[in-house]
Order: structure tokens, then C-alpha cells, then sequence
């Protein structure tokens, strides 16, 4: 297992290496420049002065050398030093990746909105796939029975009907006719841990958004779940520890829903990189100022530098969660050797 882990790290670093040369350079030559949102009255000396103090007029080549040092090395160790109060070498002169619309660095902006895209789309993951798994194998248990095609129906519609559908009709219900709850995700809020006000408050918030998510998720598991479980279920070993007098719920349980997790896992390792960036519609019609809607709006700006950290952080999180996929592959079904 050991030698595996390292094998596929290196294989990792190989793809991401690979990978960071491509979001650049498709980047890098999109139309669009530093002085793209300036009014046209600036006069061009100074346009060619911004162009210059950002890098833009030298080459590719040593362009992406910089992105990838401040990418790689110089935002990580900011990262760091934030985190831990401390200084690292030449702190106050490091260079770091400079957005285009903001004119401040790019991951500063990346770190202020994280916390409600975890907030909002990390709530809508867990609770889609703690829902979807008991359900799910419920249904494959109970094959064709009411409960099952209840269920069939339920997360077909989940599954095919959209967001930006769902959304808007959860606050015509609840904010508009009822008024039970925001319209919109009020980002400026501070959870205060000691006010139960403010406590109510982040919970309604987030009912609406993370109740879309959780239907969508659901539905998209519950779906994995139900096959893996019905494949499983006419497994020589499941008549063979029934033959043995082992309980339906030990069979379930500890046999069929143990090895039925497989594709269900993987499926996670790769939707948990998707709540960083594949939710934008979600963000955009609760008005939640995460990665998913920087990511639009940076696209819009054409802020080259912003697009191509976002960009390359969701590819690292699709990387390392398919590495730990595979880790639990082994962990799930013993049958799966590595070495």
C-alpha cells in the first residue's frame, strides 16, 4: 500500500506539472490584458506602465515561470505564515499572484470566500450522501416494492429537474409568499457561537441553498447506491453468509453495503472537488459569494491570473481525491491488492 501511495504521489506531480502548463497557456492566450477593465481615457503610457509592473509584456516562458513559483511555492508559504503568525525569509517582499480586477492578490480572495462555498456546498455533500446511502440500499433490498419506486420517482426528479428550477421556487414558497426565510445568503454575516440569534439566523440561510444541493446529491448517490447494492445482493459470498445462519441485517450491513460502497466512493472522491467550482449556478441564484461565483465573475472580467489559480486548485482537488478513492478501495474490499 505504502509503495502505491508513493507511486501514484509521484504520478501525481507529474500530472499536475502537465496540467499546470495547460490552464496557462490556454489562459494566457485568451484575449484580454491587465488594462481591460481601465476606462479607455487612461492615456497609454500608462496602460503600458500596468502592463509592465504585472509582467504581462515578457515571455511565456518566463511567465509561467513566476505563476508556477508563486502558485507552487509563494502562496503556500503566505498560507503558512498567516496560519501560524510567523515570517518566513523575505515575507513583506514575496512575490504573489496579482488579480486583474482587484489589483490585490489573487489568493487573499480565494481564502475570504472559501469559508461559504464549505458552508453551503460542503452541508449539501454530506447530507446528500448520509441520506442517499441508507435509502438507497433500502430500496435495492426491497426491489420493485412501493418504498422502492417511491423512491425511483423521487430521485429521478431530484436528479433531472434543475437547480436554477428547484431554487427559485423554493423563494417564491418560503421567502416571498411565506417569508419564513431570507431571500438571499448574507454573506457579511459572523456566526456568533455564543447568540443563539445569530446561530438561527446562519440556519436559515442556509436551509434553502443546502436543501437544493442535498436533493441533487441525494439523487445522484442514491442512484449509485441502489445499483451497487442490487449487484451485490446476487453475490455467491451473500448466499454463502446466509447459508451460514448470519442475520439479513449482518448479511446487509457488514457484507453487501461494505463492498457496494466501491463505485459510491468514487463517485464522492470526484463530486467533493465539484462543490469548489460546480455549483455556480446554486451560488448565483442565492446570491453566495464562494469560489463557484468568483470563478464566473472572474471569467467575465477576463482576470486571466484569478481564472488560472481557480482553475488549477480544483484540478489539484481532483487529483488528490482520486488518489484517496483508491486508498479506500483497498480499505472497503480486501479482494483489491495494490502491491
Amino acid at each position: 500500500m505504502v509503495r502505491y501511495i508513493i507511486r501514484r504521489l509521484l504520478l501525481a506531480v507529474l500530472s499536475l506539472f502537465a496540467i499546470s502548463i495547460l490552464v496557462f497557456l490556454l489562459l494566457d492566450f485568451a484575449p484580454g490584458d491587465p488594462t481591460s477593465q481601465i476606462p479607455l481615457t487612461v492615456p497609454a503610457e500608462i496602460r503600458e506602465a500596468i502592463r509592465e509592473s504585472l509582467g504581462f509584456n515578457e515571455p511565456v516562458h518566463v511567465r509561467y515561470t513566476n505563476w508556477a513559483q508563486q502558485m507552487v511555492i509563494n502562496e503556500p508559504i503566505h498560507l503558512f505564515e498567516q496560519a501560524t503568525n510567523s515570517c518566513i525569509g523575505d515575507c513583506e517582499n514575496r512575490d504573489r499572484i496579482i488579480s486583474w480586477s482587484s489589483r490585490s492578490p489573487a489568493m487573499d480572495t480565494v481564502y475570504q470566500r472559501m469559508p461559504q462555498t464549505l458552508w453551503v456546498l460542503g452541508l449539501g455533500l454530506v447530507f446528500g450522501f448520509l441520506l442517499a446511502v441508507p435509502i438507497g440500499t433500502l430500496q435495492a433490498y426491497k426491489q420493485y416494492s412501493a418504498f422502492d419506486n417511491v423512491g425511483t420517482i423521487v430521485t429521478l426528479l431530484g436528479y433531472s429537474v434543475p437547480v436554477f428550477v428547484i431554487g427559485p421556487l423554493l423563494i417564491w414558497a418560503f421567502s416571498v409568499k411565506l417569508g419564513w426565510l431570507p431571500t438571499f445568503y448574507t454573506t457579511t454575516h459572523d456566526v456568533q457561537w455564543t447568540s443563539w440569534s445569530s446561530i438561527w439566523f446562519q440556519i436559515k440561510q442556509l436551509l434553502m441553498p443546502v436543501t437544493v444541493l442535498t436533493l441533487f446529491n441525494a439523487a445522484a448517490f442514491g442512484r449509485f447506491t441502489r445499483g451497487s447494492v442490487l449487484e451485490n445482493l446476487n453475490e455467491g459470498y451473500v448466499r454463502t453468509a446466509r447459508s451460514k445462519g448470519l442475520g439479513e441485517r449482518v448479511v446487509v450491513g457488514r457484507h453487501v453495503l461494505r463492498n457496494s460502497m466501491i463505485p459510491v466512493v468514487t463517485l464522492l472522491a470526484l463530486q467533493i472537488p465539484g462543490i469548489f467550482g460546480g455549483a455556480i449556478i446554486t451560488e448565483n441564484i442565492f446570491r453566495i459569494n464562494g469560489l463557484g461565483q468568483l470563478l464566473l465573475v472572474s471569467i467575465g472580467q477576463s482576470d486571466i491570473p484569478m481564472v488560472q489559480s481557480l482553475v488549477f486548485i480544483f484540478a489539484v482537488l481532483v487529483v488528490v481525491f482520486n488518489i484517496i478513492a483508491d486508498v479506500l478501495y483497498g480499505i472497503l474490499d480486501p479482494r483489491i491488492r495494490y502491491d
